[in-house]
């Protein structure tokens, strides 16, 4: 597996990355040239179904992919790490805490899914499943969870790379994981040290929802907005990105 891991950087934090429901680990490149690759070692891995693993089969579960984490992380001889989790990969991030805790020196979540999972609403349901057969869908979700303000260009890009880089029947199946997964009982209160970047303009996973979600659940949690970001802070606002998560887990890894 280890081999297929994109890495960034050879300094003694490692952090492993963990992309969202439209993303791969080459979505991370806005912001993959600032990293400070003498003091982190960054790895970018992909779930089963997606990007260099999109022929891997899988049962496309949370616990899964935090299984898949932990044995990327023996495989590199990381005995401990940070996570960093966009999206999706927020709620994968906090399984793998609730799995490893000893092992995890901090989180970053990014418009982070909490790990009690995302409640839908009959419309909501509808336009989010329709997405595993409807590039339309796809495009209409990326618009509204970054405020209906972006470039259609932008929009376009997303909506291709994640055509490109996941398998339909993947994607389907892990939007039903972590919409419908709750294990917030496993994390509660757990003390790991917390950063929460919310985007000013995402209705679904925006500051209110963090607050009430990771920023409840953590004791040591800290909630930064990006008033200049929706959902996608990696393309939207990446230096602003990297000098937060840099800054915390400079000041906080444990």
């Amino acid at each position: 597996m280890a081999h297929d891991v994109l890495r960034v950087g050879d300094g003694e934090h490692a952090v492993i990355a963990l992309h969202g429901w439209f993303g791969s680990s080459a979505a991370w490149g806005p912001i993959t040239p600032h990293l400070d690759g003498t003091a982190f070692s960054y790895f970018f891995p992909d779930y089963r179904g997606y990007g260099t693993r999109r022929d891997v089969p899988g049962d496309h579960t949370v616990a899964e992919a935090a299984g898949d984490v932990l044995a990327l992380a023996d495989e590199l001889g990381l005995e401990a790490f940070s996570l960093i989790g966009h999206s999706m990969g927020g709620i994968v991030m906090q399984r793998v805490l609730a799995d490893a805790p000893a092992r995890v020196r901090a989180l970053v979540g990014i418009s982070p899914v909490p790990a009690s999972g995302v409640p839908f609403d009959e419309r909501g349901w509808e336009l989010f499943s329709g997405a595993e057969h409807d590039p339309a869908n796809r495009r209409a979700i990326v618009d509204l969870t970054t405020g209906n303000r972006l470039t259609g260009t932008w929009l376009d890009a997303v909506v291709r790379h994640s055509l490109e880089t996941s398998d339909p029947v993947a994607f389907g199946e892990y939007l039903r994981a972590w919409a419908r997964t709750d294990f917030r009982a496993e994390i509660e209160g757990n003390p790991v040290p917390v950063l929460a970047v919310a985007g000013a303009h995402d209705p679904a996973l925006g500051p209110d929802t963090v607050r009430a979600t990771l920023g409840t659940s953590y004791p040591d949690c800290e909630v930064v907005v990006f008033e200049q970001a929706g959902h996608y802070a990696v393309d939207e606002t990446p230096l602003a990105l990297v000098s937060v998560i840099e800054d915390f887990l400079t000041r906080r890894a444990r």
